[in-house]
């Protein structure tokens, strides 16, 4: 399957009911939490304006998780799995280092262009008055980005792309580029799409 049509799967809205399961109430609260992060003008959101918006208590919510740190966590994770399971993926494919890259690219920027909320969380907006484990964990998750695609690179000695160009700068750079797009993503209150003219970007980036 060509990356550029993969796309990780969002986890289904549970059915409004008056009493959800326990995992699905989880899944409830990680989904308004992440809606409630598209909005553009987004302030620190509260455990009392969350519980407004599922129709809980906070006491509800506490149930579930035990600090607002884990909510975020929650939805940490739910990128990292996203993303590094068709990363795992694209690393196994035998095509060449040059296409591989491209698809690595393709895979982040579109899963952020389908989930607004979680740029915010990406590019730590969110996390600015969270704690700061949580922005260290969305360093590492970037880390480890720019290491899965230098091992992709240093994979194949002779590809299409320059032989001279090292592969860890050009990861790094890569790297670099991908969190700008975000950044602007989130800028521009989500009108500037991280995908605007991907095509043309990564030839210039694969050169």
């Amino acid at each position: 399957m060509d990356a550029s049509q993969s796309k990780p799967a969002t986890p289904a809205q549970p059915e409004p009911t008056q009493r959800l399961k326990r995992g699905e109430r989880r899944m409830q609260i990680l989904q308004v939490l992440a809606k409630m992060l598209e909005s553009p003008q987004i302030e620190r959101i509260t455990t009392a304006t969350l519980s407004e918006h599922v129709g809980v208590s906070e006491a509800a919510l506490y149930r579930h998780f035990a600090s607002k740190a884990q909510m975020y966590e929650g939805l940490i994770e739910f990128i990292e799995q996203s993303v590094f399971t068709l990363y795992n993926q694209i690393a196994q494919r035998p095509e060449p280092a040059r296409t591989r890259v491209a698809q690595m690219v393709q895979v982040l920027l579109r899963f952020a262009q389908q989930n607004p909320g979680m740029v915010r969380v990406m590019v730590g907006d969110a996390l600015v008055f969270e704690h700061t484990r949580l922005q260290q964990r969305m360093g590492q998750f970037f880390e480890r980005v720019e290491s899965s695609l230098k091992q992709v690179l240093r994979d194949e000695a002779t590809d299409s792309i320059s032989p001279g160009a090292d592969a860890a700068v050009r990861a790094g750079v890569i790297t670099a580029w991908m969190q700008g797009r975000l950044q602007r993503y989130a800028r521009s209150g989500f009108r500037r799409l991280p995908t605007e003219q991907l095509d043309d970007a990564l030839g210039l980036l694969l050169a």
